[in-house]
């Protein structure tokens, strides 16, 4: 039999080599025989409203040691641009020693534009102290600029005429845009207007928001322009010959901007313009955003032929709020109104103004760009927005 002391003595020894193992293991938690890594986690803030923002991106190690951690960083633009929307385009950044965790922080430019969420990379390297585990981390500045709240301020006209019957109108209720009425034109045609816009379809730069047709111009590459924006037509779904027809919208503005709401006749797709006639209901160039013209476009004996006045409001733009452009339309005359005050009359009883006594479609549009408005500086503000609330179409009963 094993006598007292040697039991004791495999007692102590298994206690000893116990205690060991158990410092060994509290050495390695330490870091002893474990690698310190460092990584960069992704961060998303809103851009704000001020001159600047600071984005914090954490950095962290897996374990504290009794040294610092150092790392460099660079900014990689995507979406958001380095000088444009990014100040910091490189630094180092410290994880202090017996610490876990530091910031990396970059300056982003803020201002009150309304544009899309961007996105840019912050990449680190030349770890001290430490392994990079990961290398990079996503920054995405949100958007944090919206229209103002939807306001129906502004002249309004009555949904009927002693003498008129509504034969015709979109009030833009619905969710989407009605294809039975409209049509979207695609592509970068200016119509030899040199144009700087792409028209996109669908609900892209032109959808319905609030009980209103919005056509949003923005600046963005869009199928090898610089630029996109939508036109919308009628031809071959809705056509008309004659009678009042009220739009009430509100306009965007600013250098080498250029909304519409016009009409071409339908017979434009065998004629031609200007031999199938243009009926300018409303257009403004937004470096004048005050001056609204109403214009007509014919063919004269086979010369190009063109007549139109303007009207200038007394106070305000018409980005402002919402104005009615009206054209009253008949066998003899188009007049034209703003608010229901006339400001342009053209006779139709010249054998030349044939063309204006055909039936004509509906084509509403922002252009950006191009010979009459010019082109965008670095005045413009993007996106610019013309809100139409409603088309009507009335005729004599």
């Amino acid at each position: 039999m094993m006598n007292n002391k040697f039991i004791a003595y495999l007692s102590t020894l298994l206690l000893f080599t116990t205690l060991i193992t158990f410092s060994s293991c509290g050495d390695d938690d330490e870091g002893g025989d474990v690698r310190n890594s460092v990584y960069i986690s992704d961060a998303t803030f809103s851009e704000g409203n001020d001159e600047t923002t600071i984005f914090n991106f954490e950095l962290n190690t897996t374990v504290a040691i009794n040294s610092d951690v150092t790392v460099d960083f660079t900014v990689q633009s995507g979406t958001a641009l380095i000088d444009e929307d990014i100040k910091t385009q490189s630094g180092t950044a410290v994880i202090l020693a017996g610490e876990r965790q530091g910031v990396i922080e970059i300056e982003v430019v803020a201002d009150t534009i309304i544009e899309e969420d961007e996105e840019f990379k912050v990449i680190i390297s030349n770890a001290m102290n430490a392994e990079i585990s990961g290398a990079e981390a996503t920054g995405k500045i949100v958007n944090d600029d919206f229209p103002d709240d939807p306001s129906d301020d502004g002249y309004t006209t009555p949904e009927s005429y002693e003498g008129y019957n509504l034969v015709w109108a979109d009030e833009f209720n619905g969710s989407a845009l009605n294809e039975d009425f409209w049509n979207y034109e695609t592509g970068n045609s200016g119509w030899g207007n040199n144009e700087s816009q792409n028209y996109t379809a669908g609900d892209e730069n032109a959808f319905l928001e609030n009980g209103k047709l919005i056509i949003e111009a923005r600046q963005e590459s869009s199928n090898g322009s610089d630029y996109s924006s939508a036109r919308i037509t009628t031809q071959g779904k809705q056509f008309f010959k004659y009678g009042r027809i009220d739009i009430r919208a509100k306009l965007p503005q600013g250098q080498g901007i250029w909304p519409a709401l016009w009409m071409l006749g339908e017979s434009f797709s065998t004629v031609g313009w200007p031999a199938c006639g243009e009926i300018d209901i409303m257009e403004i160039i937004g470096s004048e955003p005050a001056t609204v013209h109403g214009t007509v476009h014919w063919d004269n004996a086979g010369n190009y032929a063109t007549f139109g006045q303007k009207l200038t409001l007394d106070s305000g733009i018409f980005a402002d709020e919402f104005h009615v452009f009206t054209i009253i339309w008949d066998n003899f005359t188009i007049r034209w109104y703003m608010d229901d005050q006339l400001y342009n009359t053209v006779s139709l009883t010249p054998d030349h103004m044939s063309e204006f006594k055909n039936t004509f479609f509906f084509i509403f549009n922002v252009a950006v760009g191009g010979n009459w408005p010019g082109y965008p500086d670095n005045t413009t503000v993007f996106p610019q927005r013309m809100e139409v609330d409603y088309v009507r179409v009335f005729q004599e009963q």
